[in-house]
């Protein structure tokens, strides 16, 4: 018995999201790594692409994002996107085992919401409405009302790149998840076109000929490279398990929004699935932000050190002295 298109691609869907949430701790652990002996991330640094774990962490993302791709081909995005709350459970756990950042109980109960959450949407979920060609989902990007998404979030973009990271980058989360997240929705409609293109062409109907594949496969490389650079900065500069719920709470929103707006999930679809699949995803929402509130915060690194020499004999070697080091930025103004 052969499995519905939405079948396929929810399978695929929670495979990408244990690959995913592995990738965060991986990423992570080889980011402290690369820290510890140059220069981190989170203020320019790019040593961490000579650690092994962070490749490793890498490559395990990029099978998530490769089962996630497909899962886009066969299934609306109304479905697929929310089920990336799998991944923040799957990071929460393995951060609580190898990080050592604790999970509390009403994690626990935030992990125990998004399944319930996934589970409405899942239920609820529209069929997916394949375009014949290229040229169709080219007509459904050139809509007056997804002109004016993309032309908004290309314009918050670059007000967070050129005004709000180097005011705010280090202390507030929602700047670089913003900016990830923002270009993340653009990437999952361009991918879904890059995707259906493909599947098309093995269908026997050629779709690389049309210049309009092309450019979704150069919008797409452009928006992964932005996001997985601002993803380095956030994972780098704050806590792993804050980072994966709000990226994932922010992303899964405006993935949505585009979705709808571009590909018309919800079209014919009645009123009450509509309402069922909105109340599954506030229901997720819930439980990451519960899980969220109830995660410890990771210790801001030390803003500088400062050595003095203390002794009352002037003709002392410093190694003779006693040291005094302050590490702690409510001792250290510059």
């Amino acid at each position: 018995m052969g499995f519905s298109d939405n079948s396929k691609g929810l399978i695929l869907a929670m495979a990408s999201s244990a690959f995913i949430g592995s990738s965060f701790i991986l990423k992570k652990k080889g980011l402290k790594r690369a820290g510890a002996s140059g220069t981190r991330a989170g203020v320019g640094g790019y040593t961490y692409l000579l650690e092994p774990l962070w490749w490793a962490g890498m490559i395990t993302m990029i099978v998530g994002e490769v089962a996630n791709f497909v899962a886009y081909v066969y299934a609306p995005a109304v479905l697929v996107t929310p089920l990336g709350a799998l991944s923040i459970i799957v990071s929460a756990c393995l951060a609580h085992f190898m990080l050592k950042e604790r999970i509390q109980k009403m994690g626990i109960v935030g992990c125990i919401t998004c399944i319930a959450g996934s589970v409405v949407i899942v239920i609820h979920a529209p069929q997916e409405h394949t375009p014949s060609s290229v040229q169709e989902i080219w007509t459904l990007a050139t809509q007056p009302a997804f002109l004016i998404y993309v032309a908004a979030t290309l314009s918050i973009v670059l007000a967070l790149i050129l005004h709000f990271e180097p005011r705010y980058g280090q202390t507030n989360i929602l700047v670089y998840l913003g900016i990830c997240s923002l270009m993340g929705s653009l990437t999952v409609v361009s991918i879904k076109a890059i995707g259906i293109a493909i599947k098309l062409t093995l269908d026997g109907i050629n779709q690389m000929a049309y210049p309009q594949t092309w450019f979704f496969l150069t919008v797409a490389a452009i928006c992964v490279i932005t996001q997985l650079n601002y993803l380095n900065k956030a994972l780098d500069t704050f806590n792993a398990a804050i980072v994966s719920p709000v990226y994932y709470v922010m992303f899964t929103t405006l993935t949505i929004i585009a979705s709808v707006i571009m590909f018309k999930d919800w079209s014919g679809q009645n009123v009450s699935s509509i309402a069922s699949e909105i109340c599954g995803f506030i229901t997720v929402l819930s439980g990451t932000i519960i899980l969220h509130a109830t995660r410890e915060q990771e210790p801001p690194p030390p803003v500088g050190t400062v050595t003095w020499y203390v002794s009352g004999d002037s003709m002392k070697s410093p190694e003779d002295e006693h040291l005094i080091t302050l590490r702690s930025s409510e001792y250290y103004k510059p």
